[in-house]
């Protein structure tokens, strides 16, 4: 399915807020606070030149974000950084003066985060980056998962330290007990969705992600003319989108985000033009982008920066991550798990579809810009999947870095 963005504010400037946590300022900070991290180093930008042809285009790029932080996701780079400037701001407030990410260590900052629970609802990759963000400052993180979270994404999270709690439904369950929980035991909710009265921290979460485009648009031979980018509940799709607009201005490109079939809550709140809460139905394969409610905070800035809103299948997402995984030609081999190629999934449906094409204006000049949002997180299922057998997963990533 594909539909134009038709609400009554596309094209609006950014909400002065939001602007404000997505701007190059801001990502110039999250790109600062990642400087100190001990295993930080810029993800690597791929083209795909035999892929771009088949599709008739001028270029596909794709940013592998499977090597982000020792995570294997983007989202290495939100819930840490908000867990990181949350315990700061204490220390600042406690200490009477500013604190600075270069005092992180400090015995007096370190004491502080004792002291302090950071929760959160996750499918896992999310969960991961608060838990790794409490250890590395030294607080505690409770993560609450789904029924459908995978045993090896549980212990991926849990390695950090993190105190697990299983919730009997879907990720929107989740994140409503961990709220109710948070709530009684005075803990600080790092989510990824917003809700009404709940926008600050998610948005930093946001800005965490803009980093990555700055990075991007730095790798990048020329800005792009295409971006397409998946979306859960949308807060890496309104991330780039945002800062995209902000610093290209009318030079920035048509971004289309792209929803699973199944879970699809932003196409469905563009179709309705406002945010909506869908049903839930049968399991999505992409169960990273398995969210049934947008992000407010998400939806204003899609609302204004989206230009269109699409969905692909299941086949689809299995597909490009066996296209990726076994390369044609001079394409190099790139790892993506069950949701990181949902972007160029949506690409190579709207660029062999005559209509969808037409409508965005892609051709044989168009330099197209997709992101690997997660590597193998679930080496098992990820191998299931591209047919390939698990002692090989981890090899071909090396590859893939190399």
């Amino acid at each position: 399915m594909f539909l134009p963005n038709r609400h009554s504010d596309y094209r609006k400037p950014l909400d002065p807020l939001d602007a404000e946590a997505l701007g190059e300022r801001a990502a110039g900070e999250a790109g600062r606070y990642l400087s100190f991290r001990d295993n930080h180093a810029p993800t690597p930008l791929h083209a795909l030149p035999v892929l771009a042809s088949e599709l008739g285009l001028g270029t596909i790029h794709v940013k592998d974000e499977g090597f982000r932080l020792g995570l294997g996701s983007f989202k290495a780079l939100g819930g840490s950084y908000a867990v990181i400037r949350l315990v700061l701001e204490e220390a600042g407030r406690r200490l009477g003066r500013p604190v600075d990410v270069a005092e992180l260590h400090a015995p007096e900052i370190r004491a502080v985060a004792a002291g302090m629970t950071f929760a959160c609802a996750t499918d896992g990759n999310h969960g991961r980056s608060v838990a790794q963000g409490a250890q590395l400052v030294g607080a505690r993180a409770v993560i609450f998962v789904h029924s459908g979270v995978s045993a090896e994404r549980v212990a991926a999270i849990a390695r950090f330290g993190a105190q697990m709690v299983r919730v009997e439904g879907t990720y929107d369950d989740s994140v409503a007990e961990a709220e109710r929980v948070a709530a009684e035991k005075n803990w600080i909710v790092v989510s990824d969705t917003s809700w009404p009265g709940y926008e600050r921290i998610p948005g930093l979460v946001m800005q965490g992600y803009t980093a990555m485009v700055r990075e991007a648009l730095r790798q990048l031979p020329e800005p792009p003319t295409h971006v397409f980018v998946q979306a859960g509940v949308g807060g890496v799709a309104a991330a780039v989108a945002g800062h995209l607009s902000l610093v290209l201005g009318d030079r920035r490109p048509v971004f289309v985000v792209v929803d699973p079939a199944r879970a699809a809550c932003l196409f469905e709140s563009a179709r309705a033009g406002h945010p909506v809460k869908i049903a839930h139905g049968e399991p999505t394969v992409m169960a990273m982008l398995e969210c049934y409610e947008p992000s407010l905070v998400a939806w204003r800035v899609l609302s204004r920066a989206a230009d269109a809103f699409m969905t692909i299948d299941e086949e689809d997402a299995v597909a490009v991550m066996k296209r990726l995984a076994h390369p044609v030609g001079k394409d190099p081999a790139i790892v993506a798990g069950e949701s990181g190629g949902v972007g160029l999934a949506g690409l190579m449906r709207a660029a062999t579809d005559a209509e969808m094409r037409t409508a965005l204006g892609l051709d044989e000049t168009s330099r197209v810009f997709v992101i690997n949002t997660e590597g193998a997180t679930d080496p098992q299922r990820f191998a299931a999947l591209v047919g390939m057998q698990p002692d090989r997963v981890a090899i071909r990533a090396e590859g893939a870095r190399a």
